[in-house]
């Protein structure tokens, strides 16, 4: 079983920066390609960044190219996702996920384990 725990969430201003952290453990990190989606309320989860089991290669969905950067750490078993210029509209749950895949997934049916989320709120 893989478990997932996302953190740094939080209220943010317009134009601000946020670091979310998601700790894994039950399983080899670095097995596993990473993603992050994002879900606000009345919306279908949405692809926000995903990342090879190196990090070697990462992808971003059309909201977060340019101001969202998706990164690793496999010696501690941490995914980040550094989030800069925040906009009202990033407003959502952040979830992280663990992908079996070899390739880069950007639908949630790509993924096979969860976190619970972390709430991002971006108002001033």
């Amino acid at each position: 079983q893989v478990q997932l725990v996302e953190s740094g969430g939080g209220l943010v201003q317009p134009g601000g920066s946020l670091r979310l952290s998601c700790a894994a453990s039950g399983h080899t990190f670095s097995s596993h390609a990473m993603g992050w989606f994002r879900q606000a309320p009345g919306k279908e989860r949405e692809f926000v960044a995903a990342i090879t089991r190196s990090g070697g290669s990462t992808s971003y969905g059309g909201s977060a190219k340019g101001r969202f950067t998706v990164s690793r750490d496999n010696a501690k078993n941490i995914l980040y996702l550094q989030m800069n210029n925040l906009k009202r509209e990033d407003t959502a749950s952040y979830y992280c996920a663990a992908s079996r895949d070899w390739v880069l997934r950007t639908t949630p049916s790509g993924y096979d384990y969860w976190g619970q989320g972390t709430q991002v709120t971006v108002s001033s």
